[in-house]
């Protein structure tokens, strides 16, 4: 496949029924060159508000972390932009770096999913968009809470620690996920109505979603022949997110930290690659089944 340019558009989107509106970065494919540009500390290489091909092409949302960001996920949401597909960001409204209201609430565990699918109407509805998106072709990438939100849309049942049954919308739009040291802890013997692709990747070091948040994953999946799981070597919770700048590393950050020895630059060069060939491989209408189940 050719490496396309990589244009960016930020979009506001509206959730009728809550009253708040939340972000959303939207990197695609385009023929107009890209450059630096800053968005906040960060900088992508992208043209703002370029022309997006006239081609469909698949679509991908990222769903970020408890209290982080919809940036933090750049090296990947690039790189897929480059290899032909759509790829928008939501900021979680409420649970984000600057409006962290709903972290612990059962509010959070709710409008999480709803955020995602609403970006999906958004993109599916607005005519800079519509048009190009393959709309058979559509998965979810989730980091920590963002995990949560992937297999809540993808079928999952969420329970709250009580053991409340939350009535979370799944989105049957959604044909593969994709799920880096994901949170899991709500899905204990809820996870049947998962029967689509997933990709899930978890830290041999990580206190935040420990090991038996993946377990949860390989125990509850009935349709194994469709998970693919790694354990990454001596990688932490927060090596998922994209290098930080050299001015925001600090022992003190704890998401710019990794344990020692691991290079996360060098991760980000091979873990963009995978997300994107098991999405290749398995963003398809009639989807092969497989057996891929590994631990390093």
């Amino acid at each position: 496949m050719k490496d396309f340019f990589v244009g960016s558009r930020q979009l506001t989107v509206r959730d009728e029924m809550k009253n708040i509106s939340f972000p959303v970065l939207v990197q695609y494919p385009t023929d107009e060159v890209s450059r630096p540009i800053a968005f906040g500390p960060y900088a992508i290489n992208v043209s703002p508000d370029a022309e997006l091909i006239g081609e469909q092409f698949p679509l991908v949302i990222i769903s970020h972390g408890n209290g982080g960001s919809h940036l933090l996920y750049r090296t990947i949401s690039t790189h897929l932009a480059k290899n032909g597909y759509i790829v928008a960001m939501p900021e979680h409204y409420g649970n984000n770096r600057n409006n962290n209201t709903l972290e612990h609430t059962t509010e959070n565990l709710l409008s999480r999913p709803r955020h995602v699918s609403l970006t999906i109407d958004f993109l599916l509805s607005d005519n800079s968009f519509s048009r190009n998106i393959a709309r058979r072709r559509i998965a979810v990438i989730g980091h920590s809470m963002g995990g949560y939100t992937a297999l809540a849309l993808a079928g999952g049942v969420p329970r709250t620690k009580d053991g409340l049954v939350l009535k979370v919308a799944s989105d049957s739009r959604v044909k593969a996920i994709v799920l880096l040291a994901p949170g899991t802890g709500w899905f204990m013997n809820s996870l049947s109505g998962v029967a689509i692709p997933i990709l899930m990747l978890t830290a041999e070091h990580d206190p935040v979603t420990p090991k038996w948040n993946g377990e949860i994953v390989l125990n509850y999946i009935t349709e194994k022949s469709k998970l693919t799981f790694k354990e990454i070597e001596n990688a932490g919770h927060y090596s998922f997110l994209s290098p930080f700048p050299a001015t925001m590393k600090n022992p003190n950050f704890l998401p710019s930290t990794d344990p020692t020895g691991f290079d996360r630059e060098k991760f980000h060069e091979q873990l963009p690659v995978d997300i994107l060939d098991f999405l290749n491989e398995n963003l398809n209408e009639k989807f092969q089944g497989f057996s891929n189940v590994e631990v390093k």
